[in-house]
C-alpha cells in the first residue's frame, strides 16, 4: 500500500507541475527570466521573448507595424481599425493598436498579462 501512496503522490506532484506550466504558458504571460529580465510567452512561437520582441512578433503576424515607430502618432484621419504603432517615449516603447476609434495599448485590446501596462512606455503613454 505504501508504494501505491507514493505513486499517487508522485503523480499528483507531476500533474501540479504540468498544470502550473500550462497556466504560465498562456499567450502574453509575463515572468522574470533567469537573467532577471522580463519575458513574455509567445504561444504561437512556443518561446519566451522580451516584451518588445513579443510585441514585434504579434505585429509581424498581423501584417507588421502599420505605422512603424516614433514619438508622433499618425494622422488620425488616415488610421484604420486594427492598425498598430510602436510609440517611443523617454521611458521606452509601447505597442499601440487602433481599436474602436482610438489608440489603445495593445495589451489592453488583446488582454495579455496586466504587467504589460507597466513595461517600457506603457505606464506613461496616456500622460
Amino acid at each position: 500500500m505504501n508504494r501505491l501512496h507514493c505513486a499517487i503522490g508522485a503523480l499528483a506532484m507531476v500533474s501540479a507541475l504540468v498544470f502550473a506550466d500550462v497556466a504560465g504558458s498562456q499567450d502574453g504571460h509575463i515572468r522574470m527570466g533567469a537573467d532577471s529580465q522580463l519575458e513574455a510567452w509567445d504561444a504561437e512561437a512556443g518561446q519566451w521573448l522580451s516584451p518588445e520582441q513579443f510585441w514585434l512578433a504579434y505585429a509581424a503576424r498581423n501584417g507588421g507595424l502599420t505605422w512603424g515607430r516614433g514619438s508622433d502618432y499618425p494622422p488620425y484621419g488616415e488610421v484604420k481599425e486594427g492598425d498598430t504603432f510602436m510609440v517611443e517615449l523617454d521611458s521606452g516603447p509601447c505597442l499601440m493598436e487602433f481599436f474602436h476609434k482610438r489608440w489603445r495599448r495593445a495589451n489592453d485590446v488583446r488582454r495579455w498579462d496586466t504587467a504589460f501596462s507597466d513595461i517600457g512606455g506603457c505606464a506613461k503613454v496616456f500622460d
